[in-house]
C-alpha cells in the first residue's frame, strides 16, 4: 500500500468524522497521555489534527502519524468530555488499522506479535494449552524459581517484571467446562444468562470467571456458557488488526446466537467495549444479516456489575473490615457507560470503609499492551496513581479488568507502600459472600 493509497482510504473512513472537531481543547484535561507527556500531539484533538492532515496528504503516515497514535491509551475519556460527540474511537480504530497495513505490506508480518494474536488468541485450543502450562510453571515450584533469581527482568527488561503481578492460579478443578448450562442456585430462575469467558481470563484468570459464575446462579440466574465462543478481538483491534476482529467477531455472533438468554455476561472492561461494538465493527458489512445478528448480540452486552446491582440479591455474609479503594476500568466507564455499578456494589459490602480514589477518571495505563509496548510512558502514569493510592493506604485495591489488575498490582510491587492486595471486583463481592476457592 503506497502512502497514496493509505490516505486515499484514511480520507474514505475519517475525513468526515475528524471534521466533527472544533479544536475546543475539552478534551485536554481528561487525556493521560496529555497529562503525561504536555505535547499537543499527545492530545486527542492534536492526533484528530495529525489524522486529517494524513488524509489530505499533507504528512506522511508512517513517519508523522504512527507514532503519536501508537502513544495513545484509547482509553476514550476524550469522548465523554467532548462536547460535540466526535467519535474518537472510531477515528482511532482507523488510523491503527490503516498504519498496520502499511506496516504489513512494507515491513511484512511481526512473527512474535503475529504468533500472539493470531496464532495464540485466537485459538481456544492453544489458549487451553497455554493455561496448562502456566498452572504447571506455578504449582510445580519453577516459578519460585524463577522470581528467587529474578530471571524475567534479566532477560526482559523492565516488561520482564509483570511476571510477578500474574495471580496465583487456584485448582483446575474451578476451571468452567464450556457447553453447559450452569442452574441458578435459589428456589427461583429470576434471569436467563450466558457468561463470556474471553481469553486471558479463561487462561490465567479462571478464578474471576468461578467467581462470576457463582455470583450469578446465587443471584437466582441459570448461565450458560457457549462452546464455541472466541477471544472478543479487542487487542487485535488495538494492533490495527481489523480483519481479524471481525473474524473473532462472527465466530462470538454464531457461537452465541444458539442461545435463547436475556443477557450475555462480561467482567472484564476491555472486552465488554469491544463486544458492544460490534455492531460498528460490522457496519460496512455487504451482508444484512451480519448486521441484524450483531445488532442483536451488542444489545444483550451487560458487565457483571450492572447486573448484580440490578438484581440487588447477593447473600452477604458477614462484615469484611477493610479499607478499600477502586481503580475503574476506563472502557467500562467510557464505553460500556457502566462505570458507577462497582462502586455501588463495593458500597453495600457489610464492613467495607470505601475511600475514591482522587484520579478513578483517569486510566492506569495498562491500555491492553501498552504497558508493554511504551513501557516508561505507562510507569510515568502509574507512578502519579500510586501516589494517590500510597495517601489512601487502603487494605484492597480493587478493579474490573484483567488488564487493569496486571497493572496495578505491578504498581504496588513497583511503587506500593504498606503492600495492599489487589484484586478483581468480582472476588470481593464473593468473599463477601461466603464464597472461596484454593
Amino acid at each position: 500500500m503506497t502512502n497514496a493509497n493509505a490516505m486515499e482510504v484514511l480520507h474514505k473512513k475519517t475525513y468526515e468524522e475528524v471534521n466533527q472537531c472544533i479544536q475546543c481543547g475539552y478534551c485536554l484535561p481528561a487525556c493521560p497521555t496529555y497529562a503525561s507527556m504536555e505535547t499537543e500531539s499527545a492530545s486527542p484533538r492534536g492526533r484528530i489534527n495529525l489524522v486529517k492532515m494524513a488524509a489530505e496528504g499533507k504528512i506522511d503516515i508512517l513517519e508523522d502519524l504512527k507514532e503519536p497514535i501508537d502513544l495513545c491509551l484509547g482509553c476514550r475519556a476524550c469522548e465523554v468530555a467532548c462536547p460535540v460527540d466526535v467519535p474518537y474511537g472510531s477515528i482511532l480504530e482507523h488510523a491503527k488499522e490503516t498504519i498496520h497495513d502499511m506496516e504489513v505490506q512494507r515491513k511484512g508480518n511481526n512473527r512474535f506479535k503475529d504468533f500472539a494474536l493470531n496464532q495464540l488468541f485466537m485459538k481456544p485450543k492453544t489458549m487451553k494449552i497455554s493455561s496448562d502450562l502456566y498452572y504447571l510453571y506455578q504449582k510445580s515450584g519453577l516459578q519460585k524459581v524463577v522470581r528467587s533469581a529474578n530471571l524475567p527482568e534479566k532477560v526482559v527488561k523492565n516488561i520482564g517484571s509483570f511476571e510477578k503481578a500474574m495471580p496465583s492460579v487456584p485448582s483446575k478443578k474451578y476451571h468452567i467446562e464450556r457447553g453447559k448450562r450452569y442452574p441458578a442456585k435459589t428456589d427461583k430462575t429470576v434471569k436467563t444468562v450466558a457468561l463470556f469467558l474471553g481469553c486471558i481470563n479463561d487462561a490465567v484468570f479462571y478464578h474471576v470467571n468461578y467467581y462470576t459464575l457463582e455470583l450469578l446462579r446465587l443471584s437466582g440466574c441459570d448461565v450458560y456458557v457457549p462452546k464455541e465462543q472466541n477471544c472478543c478481538g479487542a487487542l487485535h483491534a488495538h494492533q490495527g488488526q481489523t480483519k481479524q476482529t471481525k473474524t473473532l467477531a462472527k465466530e462470538n455472533l454464531l457461537a452465541f446466537e444458539e442461545y435463547e438468554v436475556d443477557t450475555i455476561i462480561t467482567n472484564a472492561g476491555g472486552c465488554g467495549a469491544i463486544l458492544q461494538e460490534y455492531d460498528h465493527l460490522l457496519k460496512d458489512e455487504n451482508d444484512t444479516e451480519w448486521k441484524a445478528k450483531a445488532k442483536t448480540f451488542t444489545e444483550k452486552i451487560k458487565d457483571i456489575s450492572e447486573v448484580l446491582s440490578s438484581l440487588n440479591s447477593l447473600p452477604f455474609k458477614g462484615k469484611l473490615d477493610k479499607v478499600v479503594t477502586y481503580q475503574p476500568s476506563c472502557h467500562l466507564n467510557n464505553v460500556q457507560k457502566a462505570g458507577a455499578y462497582p462502586e455501588r456494589l463495593i458500597r453495600k459490602i457489610p464492613g467495607i470503609t470505601y475511600v475514591e480514589l482522587p484520579s478513578k477518571h483517569s486510566c492506569c495505563a495498562s491500555g491492553g499492551v501498552y504497558n508493554i509496548q511504551h513501557y516508561d510512558e505507562s510507569m510515568k502514569i502509574l507512578g502519579s496513581k500510586m501516589t494517590e493510592v500510597n495517601v489512601i493506604q487502603p487494605d484492597i485495591v480493587v478493579t474490573s479488568n484483567p488488564g487493569c489488575l496486571i497493572q496495578m498490582t505491578h504498581g504496588i510491587n513497583t511503587y506500593g507502600q504498606g503492600q495492599p492486595e489487589s484484586i478483581h471486583l468480582v472476588e470481593l463481592i464473593a468473599r463477601a459472600c461466603g464464597i472461596n476457592i484454593q
